[in-house]
């Protein structure tokens, strides 16, 4: 249901003519966007959500409209991406406290600039689980890029390892970050993996940088649609498994408000995990 105070969502034209051969390609086979799958039986929810600074695409900063998609969500663990300012002091642009009042979700601890929330923009919460190890990761390529890679620990889900991370606009600066990423993938033979974030990558299976992450996964997985949020087309966000887990079908999370709040669509699945 609309909230009485938002007005409806403009869904304008995507404008197809004039971008790059590459991107026009792709833009029929991405799936409509599914309805949201039951929860299987002990399973997490997870999520990955880029935030765009809380800018909505109504051009207007309201942090108070992400927590709320947030919460729409109910996710156990979200990675989130540019939730801290790129310039200047780079200070956090959400209200932890609050968040984790309205979510439970509770932020991954990180050494970095003293007022951001994040790592490169990157924060990976979680509602519960105990973290085991933390490593943030600087991303090689033209821009500042980075990850977290953190091992949780579950009591009834066992180990589980998370790289939440933001790729760059270049493709061969995406080439490069996979490259430099791979190695946290590969050494998960012991402990299921998640790679999930705004990975801006737009190409189908055969021209996609994301084959360089051939680490415990056959073929990628299919993607679905979550930029632009007001008339998805490119699936920039992903959700990719590695190693022994089983993850539901990917979804975005496309509600009145998650069309508003950000520039990109929420994405979210089920994992479940050897006990």
């Amino acid at each position: 249901m609309r909230r009485p105070d938002l007005p409806a969502p403009p869904r304008p034209r995507f404008p197809i003519t004039g971008l790059p051969a590459s991107i026009r390609a792709v833009l029929k086979p991405v799936p409509a966007i599914p309805h949201a799958a039951e929860a299987p039986h002990r399973a997490l929810r997870v999520a990955s959500y880029n935030v765009h600074k809380c800018i909505g695409t109504d051009g207007r900063f309201d942090p108070d409209r992400i927590r709320e998609v947030i919460r729409e969500i109910d996710a156990d663990i979200i990675a989130l991406q540019e939730v801290d300012r790129r310039f200047g002091t780079r200070d956090g642009l959400l209200n932890l406290a609050e968040l984790e009042a309205r979510t439970g979700l509770v932020p991954v601890p990180v050494n970095g600039i003293r007022n951001a929330h994040g790592w490169h923009g990157n924060l990976l919460l979680v509602r519960s689980g105990l973290v085991h190890n933390v490593e943030q990761i600087a991303l090689p390529g033209l821009e500042p890029r980075g990850a977290i890679v953190t091992d949780l620990r579950f009591d009834d889900h066992g180990p589980l390892r998370v790289v939440a991370a933001h790729f760059g606009l270049l493709r061969q600066s995406r080439a490069r970050q996979v490259a430099r990423l791979s190695s946290y993938l590969s050494a998960t033979q012991d402990m299921p993996a998640l790679l999930m974030g705004d990975l801006n990558e737009w190409r189908s299976d055969h021209g996609s940088v994301l084959h360089g992450l051939h680490a415990g996964i056959d073929r990628l997985p299919p993607a679905v649609a979550s930029f632009p949020a007001s008339r998805p087309r490119l699936p920039l966000d992903r959700i990719i498994p590695f190693g022994r887990s089983d993850i539901s079908p990917v979804t975005a999370h496309d509600s009145d408000l998650a069309r508003m709040a950000s520039d990109h669509l929420p994405i979210k699945a089920w994992l479940s995990l050897p006990a």
